[in-house]
């Protein structure tokens, strides 16, 4: 083999760790690292504005996929039609997912009484993320309060097609995706965007009366 090439191998070798190494002081593991630029471009496209998608061009949201359930009975995208859904997806080994607690536990202070739900989706990335009884105490020790399903095999991020933690999807009243983060960040944006929804009349609440009549 060429000097050259022995040369490029290595330093692409030590890029390489470089790379894996600050993803992991980060927060982010192998999955998180090689999903980070994705999910920047995604975040770049998403934070140019506050507003919600709107209505028509919004997709309906997937529903959550099999999981146990922390702080709630089992809940589904259907059954909380009428309500503002906010979606996180998140692990406990996640550095970053750590940082946007405090705001989605404001959140759900905030707002739970005037119409929103919070829903933690628990997508691990490592082996001890995916124990039940860890979830379990991390959600104590956390204190969060509001409704946390597992998804260890990662069904419903597959759903959401979840690039990277952690990801916050805001569901309107007729249960649409109308705006979506990735990342930290974004907090003024997304209450705003919460506070958009919860003022919105739910469309399909209206269709169903106009029916009746």
């Amino acid at each position: 083999m060429h000097r050259q090439n022995i040369l490029a191998i290595g330093l692409l070798g030590v890029v390489l760790v470089v790379v894996l190494t600050a993803g992991y002081a980060s927060g982010r593991g192998p999955l998180g690292v090689l999903s980070y630029a994705v999910a920047r471009v995604r975040q770049a496209n998403n934070s140019s504005s506050a507003m919600p998608v709107a209505e028509e061009k919004a997709p309906p949201a997937p529903e959550f996929a099999t999981g146990d359930w922390i702080n709630s009975e089992p809940l589904t995208v259907k059954s909380l039609r009428g309500r503002v859904v906010l979606v996180d997806f998140w692990t406990f080994g996640c550095y970053n997912c750590r940082n946007t607690l405090p705001a989605i536990k404001t959140w759900d202070a905030r707002y739970r009484e005037k119409g929103l739900t919070i829903v933690g989706v628990h997508s691990p990335e490592f082996d001890e993320e995916k124990r039940l009884e860890n979830v379990r105490r991390e959600v104590a020790e956390l204190q969060i309060h509001y409704p946390v399903v597992t998804d260890n095999d990662y069904a419903t991020w597959r759903a959401y097609d979840v690039a990277a933690w952690p990801t916050i999807f805001v569901l309107d009243k007729s249960g649409r995706i109308r705006w979506t983060h990735v990342g930290e960040g974004a907090y003024d944006e997304t209450e705003q965007v919460i506070q958009t929804l919860l003022a919105e009349t739910d469309s399909s609440t209206d269709k169903q009366i106009s029916e009746k009549k």
